[in-house]
C-alpha cells in the first residue's frame, strides 16, 4: 500500500494500490485516480495497512518514467518545509516540481549528450585571489564534507563571486554539485556569464520562474539526474533535488526577495541552511550588509564570520558617502543644485552617473487641487501611479490600469496635478538639463519584455550611457567600471516608515546602491539628499562601518521585543468585509488559547487593508520559544484545516518580513 502526495489544499496523503506489476517506491511520481479525474502525485511511503478500508482503495493508474526518483534528502526537506510553514505536505511537495512534471503530458524533447567529465572544473579562472580572498577560500574548503554555515561579510567590490568561484572549482574536482542562489531574476545573467566563462566544460543549469517551460524543466532534469554540476538560480532553485551536493551559496542573503510571498511562504535562504545540513555541505551566506538575523548568528557562535574588508581591485577604494542637505539646498525638480553640478562634473569627465529613486512611473499621486480629489484605485485602498510613458494609472498592488483622465472627475477641473516623483519624472528632469547626456532609465517599467534587462545593463557596462536612472534593479550585483557617483532621491521615506525593518532595509539599499561608486581606479562619490543629515543611519554609512549600525539596530530590537530576539508568525484573512475577517481572526484565536510564553495580538486590518477587492486583516504571534510557537500554530491549522471557510481566505505567515 502506498502513501501518496496529492497537490490539494488539505494536510493528508492518500492512500492507494499497487497495480500488478508495476512496483513504486518512495520518491516516484505516480498517475492515480482522484475523483473524476486522474492526477499527478509522489508516492512518500509505503505501508503495511491502512486504516481505510481494502476494498475501498483505488489502484495506482502507472508510474512516470523520464525524471529521476526523488531522494530521500529532498523527501525530508519537503516535510520540514511544509511542517515549519504550515502547509499541506502534498501541497508542498508538488509545488516544488516544475509545471511539467506535476502534470499527465509527456517530457519536453531534450538533448540527450553525456554530462562534462569533472575535470571541465579546472578552467582558469581569472587572476589569482588576494590574501583576504585565499583565506576565505581555505576556511570554508577546509569543511567540505561537514555542515558548517559561514557568513562571507564582503564590502561591496571585495571579490565575494571570486570567493564562490573558486569554492565551486574545489567542489567540482571531487564530483560534487554546487548550488549557488541570488535574490533577483536581474542578477542572473551577469553571474551566470561569470560562471560560464569560468566553467566552459560545465553544464550549469539556470532555474528561474521567467524561464520557458521547457527550459525550467531541463534545468531542473539536468540538476536531479547529476549531468548539471552547478546549479544557478533564484529561490526556487533551493527545491531542486541535487543528487551530489557539495556547497550551497547564498549571494546576497539579507535581501527580501529570497522570502516567497505566495503558497509556500518560504525562506530561500533558511531553506538553503536546511539542505546544506541535510547534505552535510558547507553553506556561504555573502553578503555586505548581512541580514540582522545573521549577523546576530554569527555573533552568537552558530555562523562562522570571514570578512572581506577591502575592495579586490587594486587602487579601488569605497567611495566617499555625503548628504545633501535638502532644508539648505531646495531641490528643483527633485534634484539638489549639489547633485546636479557634481553629474555635471562627471560628464564633463567622460564618466557615468546613476540617479537612484526606488519608485517606478512618474509620480506616486495625480492630484486636483481644486477640490482635493485624488486618483485611487477602486480595488485596493492606494493612489494609482502616473505612468506618462503609457499614458496610463496604474496600481502597482493588483496591477489595474485606466486611462489619465482629462479633467477631474469630481469638479471638473482641468488642471489636474502630477504629485511626487518616480523614475520617469527624474528621467524627464534630467534630459532638460543635460540636453546632450546620453540618458538610460532601467527600472520593471523599461524591461518589461523578454531579454530586455540583459541588453540594457549591457550597454550601460559598456558605458553607452552618460546618467544611469534606476530603481532597485541596479543596486546590487552589477558592475559599471566607469561609473563614479551615485546620487540617491527620497531616501527619506523609510526613516519615517512603521515597519521595524524600514532602517536595517534602508542601509542595505543604500550601502549597496553605493557601492556601484567606484569599482576601479577612479575614486567613487555618493550624495544622499536628505532633510534629516545628522541622522545615525547616515553617519554609519558615511563610515561604511556596518557593524556599528548592526549593534544599534539589535539593541533596538531587543529592548522593543522584535526579531531576532523573538519568533514571529502572522495568521492573515481576506474577505469582501473587513468585519468579516476581523471576526474570523478573533475566533481562531479564541478556539486555542496561547501558553504563558507565546504572546497573541489583537487582529487589525493591513496598512493597505483593500487589495484587489478583498479587505484584509491579521494577527501577529511572537514567543521566545521557536517550539512554542510552533505548537501553537500547528493547533490552528488543524483547525483551519478541518473546516474551512468559504467566506474567508488565510494563510499562516511564518517567519513574515512583510506587513503592508
Amino acid at each position: 500500500m502506498l502513501k501518496v502526495a496529492l497537490p490539494v489544499p488539505r494536510p493528508m496523503l492518500f492512500d492507494y494500490l499497487e497495480r500488478d506489476g508495476v512496483a513504486a517506491q518512495p520518491g516516484d511520481r505516480v498517475v492515480v485516480p482522484f475523483g473524476s479525474r486522474e492526477r499527478v502525485g509522489v508516492v512518500l511511503e509505503c505501508a503495511q495497512a491502512s486504516e481505510m478500508n481494502a476494498a475501498r482503495l483505488k489502484r495506482i493508474v502507472r508510474v512516470l518514467d523520464g525524471a529521476p526518483r526523488l531522494s530521500a534528502e529532498w523527501l525530508a526537506l519537503m516535510h520540514f518545509l511544509s511542517s515549519y510553514y504550515q502547509r499541506p505536505l502534498g501541497e508542498t511537495v508538488l509545488s516544488a516540481l516544475p509545471p511539467r512534471l506535476r502534470s499527465t503530458r509527456p517530457l519536453p524533447a531534450r538533448r540527450t549528450e553525456p554530462p562534462p567529465a569533472p575535470s571541465a572544473a579546472c578552467a582558469p579562472l581569472g587572476v589569482e585571489p588576494n590574501a583576504a580572498q585565499a583565506e576565505a577560500i581555505a576556511r570554508i574548503a577546509a569543511a567540505f564534507g561537514t555542515f558548517r554555515a559561514f557568513l562571507l561579510h564582503g564590502v561591496t567590490g571585495s571579490g565575494k563571486t571570486e570567493v564562490y568561484l573558486r569554492l565551486v572549482a574545489r567542489a567540482r574536482e571531487t564530483g560534487g554539485q554546487a548550488l549557488v542562489l541570488v535574490p533577483e531574476i536581474g542578477l542572473t545573467p551577469q553571474l551566470l556569464a561569470r560562471f560560464r566563462a569560468a566553467f566552459p566544460g560545465e553544464r550549469i543549469a539556470l532555474l528561474h520562474s521567467a524561464l520557458a517551460e521547457a527550459a525550467r524543466t531541463h534545468a531542473w532534469l539536468d540538476a536531479a539526474s547529476g549531468a548539471a554540476g552547478i546549479v544557478l538560480g533564484t529561490r526556487l532553485a533551493v527545491l531542486a533535488p541535487l543528487a551530489r551536493l557539495a556547497l550551497v551559496v547564498v549571494d546576497e542573503e539579507h535581501d527580501p526577495s529570497f522570502k516567497q510571498q505566495e503558497g509556500l511562504r518560504y525562506s530561500g535562504r533558511d531553506a538553503a541552511i536546511y539542505r546544506a545540513r541535510l547534505a552535510r555541505c558547507p553553506v556561504v551566506l555573502g553578503s555586505a550588509t548581512p541580514s540582522l538575523e545573521s549577523w546576530q548568528n554569527a555573533c552568537a557562535g552558530r555562523y562562522e564570520r570571514i570578512v572581506l574588508a577591502e575592495r579586490a581591485v587594486p587602487g579601488a577604494r569605497l567611495p566617499q558617502v555625503r548628504t545633501v542637505d535638502l532644508r539648505e539646498h531646495r531641490p528643483a525638480h527633485g534634484l539638489a543644485a549639489p547633485l546636479v553640478e557634481a553629474i555635471r562634473a562627471r560628464l564633463a569627465r567622460g564618466e557615468q552617473s546613476l540617479v537612484f529613486i526606488n519608485r517606478r512611473g512618474y509620480a506616486p499621486v495625480l492630484a486636483c487641487e481644486a477640490c482635493g480629489w485624488a486618483a485611487g484605485c477602486t480595488r485596493c485602498s492606494a493612489r494609482l501611479v502616473l505612468h506618462a510613458a503609457d499614458v496610463r494609472l496604474r496600481c502597482h498592488h493588483c496591477g489595474r490600469e485606466e486611462p489619465i483622465p482629462r479633467a477631474c472627475p469630481v469638479c471638473g477641473n482641468l488642471d489636474l496635478r502630477a504629485h511626487g516623483r518616480g523614475t520617469q519624472r527624474v528621467e524627464e528632469a534630467l534630459a532638460a538639463l543635460f540636453p546632450d547626456a546620453r540618458i538610460a532609465r532601467i527600472d520593471r517599467d523599461s524591461v518589461r519584455r523578454r531579454g530586455a534587462i540583459e541588453a540594457a545593463l549591457d550597454a550601460a557596462m559598456r558605458g553607452e550611457a552618460d546618467i544611469l536612472v534606476g530603481t532597485q534593479l541596479l543596486a546590487k550585483g552589477h558592475d559599471f567600471p566607469a561609473l563614479t557617483l551615485v546620487g540617491v532621491l527620497g531616501a527619506d521615506h523609510a526613516l519615517l516608515s512603521t515597519d521595524y525593518r524600514a532602517a536595517e532595509r534602508l542601509y542595505a539599499t543604500l550601502a549597496q546602491v553605493a557601492g556601484r561608486a567606484g569599482r576601479r581606479d577612479r575614486p567613487g562619490e555618493v550624495l544622499v539628499q536628505t532633510r534629516y543629515p545628522q541622522h545615525a543611519l547616515f553617519a554609519a554609512l558615511a563610515r561604511h562601518d556596518y557593524g556599528a549600525f548592526a549593534e544599534a539596530q539589535l539593541a533596538e530590537r531587543r529592548a522593543a521585543g522584535f526579531p531576532p530576539w523573538v519568533h514571529e508568525a502572522a495568521l492573515r484573512a481576506e474577505a469582501k468585509r473587513l468585519q468579516t475577517a476581523l471576526a474570523f481572526l478573533r475566533e481562531v484565536a479564541a478556539s486555542a488559547p496561547p501558553p504563558p510564553d507565546v504572546r497573541v495580538y489583537d487582529p487589525v486590518p493591513h496598512l493597505v487593508t483593500r487589495r484587489a477587492g478583498y479587505e484584509r486583516a491579521q494577527l501577529l504571534v511572537q514567543s521566545r520559544s521557536r517550539a512554542a510557537l510552533h505548537r501553537l500554530l500547528s493547533r490552528w491549522s488543524e483547525r483551519l484545516y478541518a473546516s474551512p471557510s468559504r467566506a474567508v481566505r488565510w494563510h499562516i505567515d511564518v517567519d513574515p518580513i512583510e506587513f503592508d
